[in-house]
């Protein structure tokens, strides 16, 4: 025959005394629990009954666990936890797919957009890589990437056009300039450098060797710079469309140049999680505006 199971205290009790142990105050802890204070007392001293033994010393504003209480506490507060970690394994758990993006495109572009995406597929949690290192799908786990490059990209990968690579001249709106002011307000430089290019074949002359420029090691520094006042960017377009329609940026120049790799959706061929990675593929691709 099995052993008949041992009568236990009440769950309210045992949740009133790890609250109150918790927070040595019986009104801290009838907030957490959304209980009037009195209940939290009235849990407690029943308890205490049950047991036969003291489990709080009370004193004018002060409450203080006994010997005993603090070690019950302690064995308590690990059977909630115990009970919180049973009952999380029996919920089911989002599915997390990753997505690799260099630092400027995930900040300027695809973090904006993720509040939509979160409200439209709840079941979906993204994993945002943000590197200016060619991440592998296999051994970093990659689902999903936004590469700059030309097709195709390797044996097993599809790729679909997400923008073409137009490259402008941004500033905040109060320094718009003429394309005689651009080559004497100061420079935004990144990583890419493509200044030189940019006066060579977007305006037609080389770059003054004078002009005064701030360097960034990455784009969107350099876009927040500009949007602060601080001086001319390039930029992609699609990464400044939102500050130039909300008017925090200008072209600088209407002349733009025409950059020579464009921006893929990249992803495997056949995928880990098919059905969800063709969700977050036709999401990215829809963005496209």
């Amino acid at each position: 025959m099995t052993e008949p199971q041992q009568r236990l205290p009440s769950l309210n009790a045992l949740r009133a005394f790890e609250a109150a142990a918790r927070h040595l105050n019986f009104r801290a802890a009838a907030d957490e629990l959304g209980v009037t204070q009195g209940a939290v007392a009235q849990h407690v001293r029943g308890l205490e009954s049950e047991l036969g033994l003291k489990l709080f010393e009370r004193q004018p504003r002060l409450l203080a666990l006994t010997s005993a209480g603090r070690s019950y506490a302690t064995h308590v507060a690990r059977a909630f936890a115990l009970l919180a970690e049973a009952t999380d394994t029996l919920r089911p758990q989002p599915l997390r797919l990753t997505i690799s993006a260099t630092p400027s495109i995930a900040a300027k572009w695809l973090v904006p957009r993720l509040p939509a995406f979160t409200a439209a597929h709840p079941q979906l949690e993204l994993n945002i890589l943000a590197s200016d290192a060619l991440a592998n799908f296999q051994s970093d786990g990659v689902d999903i990437a936004i590469r700059q490059g030309r097709p195709p990209f390797g044996p097993g990968l599809t790729a679909d056009l997400l923008f073409e690579h137009e490259i402008v001249a941004v500033s905040q709106s109060a320094m718009h300039a003429d394309e005689e002011e651009l080559a004497r307000l100061p420079l935004l430089r990144d990583g890419h450098d493509l200044w030189p290019e940019f006066f060579e074949r977007a305006l037609g002359r080389p770059m003054p060797l004078t002009i005064r420029s701030t360097r960034f090691n990455q784009t969107a520094l350099a876009i927040d710079a500009a949007i602060a006042g601080q001086g001319i960017a390039l930029a992609s377009r699609f990464l400044v469309e939102p500050d130039l329609a909300a008017g925090r940026l200008a072209l600088a120049t209407q002349a733009s140049m025409r950059g020579g790799l464009d921006f893929y959706v990249v992803s495997a061929r056949k995928p880990r999680h098919a059905e969800q990675a063709a969700q977050v593929r036709a999401w990215l691709l829809a963005q496209r505006g």
